[in-house]
């Protein structure tokens, strides 16, 4: 699989990649990562989880994956096709406000992102999704249609819901990521918090 720091591309084999996660317990990817903020600042706030960034455009991703972080990877892949070096490795997935094709999929019950999120995760696994209004609108639906048409998907996988909450300013103010700050600040924030188990 491709793999990216700064500028430079690295292509990382299984043994590769299970020498860079060996020690690790758990192994947090984060899908449509975009910038990388997040998981470079939750990879420096907690030492003991290995962090994978995943996202199909690499320059966002020159600024934050240069960072020296023994925890963190980040790779170049689209959501539908994740790559098999993944497989059976992930205890928990966060999908962070998407927009674009990573939330037409979610909306569609694209079986190229199901599967490939079954297929990267381990038994009992979780997932965090974070909506907001504005990313929905430009899919043509309302933030709560949205949210429930992607929790029945989900529960007609093989994913149950833990929780599902609305995020106040205070919580979007504390999470690490590029757009929860934007939406923070905006007008009128609006977002749920979707939580699932694999079952």
């Amino acid at each position: 699989m491709e793999t990216i720091r700064g500028r430079r591309s690295h292509n990382l084999d299984s043994d590769g990649l299970m020498e860079r996660i060996k020690g690790y317990n758990n192994i947090l990817l984060d899908l449509g990562t975009g910038d990388g903020r997040f998981v470079s600042r939750m990879a420096e706030c907690h030492q003991e989880i290995f962090f994978i960034g995943v996202d199909a455009c690499r320059e966002n991703l020159h600024v934050n994956s240069r960072r020296k972080l023994v925890n963190a990877l980040f790779v170049i892949a689209n959501a539908r096709s994740l790559p098999c070096e993944l497989n059976g490795l992930v205890s928990h997935v966060s999908i962070n406000f998407p927009w674009g094709s990573l939330l037409g999929s979610l909306l569609k019950a694209d079986c190229a992102l199901l599967n490939g999120l079954d297929a990267i995760t381990r038994p009992c696994a979780s997932i965090d999704i974070h909506l907001n209004a504005d990313a929905l609108a430009t899919a043509n639906s309302e933030l709560e249609a949205g949210a429930n048409q992607i929790q029945s998907i989900l529960n007609e996988s093989c994913w149950k819901t833990k929780s599902y909450s609305r995020m106040d300013v205070s919580a979007l103010r504390s999470f690490s990521t590029t757009w929860a700050k934007r939406l923070a600040f905006g007008r009128a924030p609006r977002t749920i918090h979707l939580s699932f188990q694999k079952q």
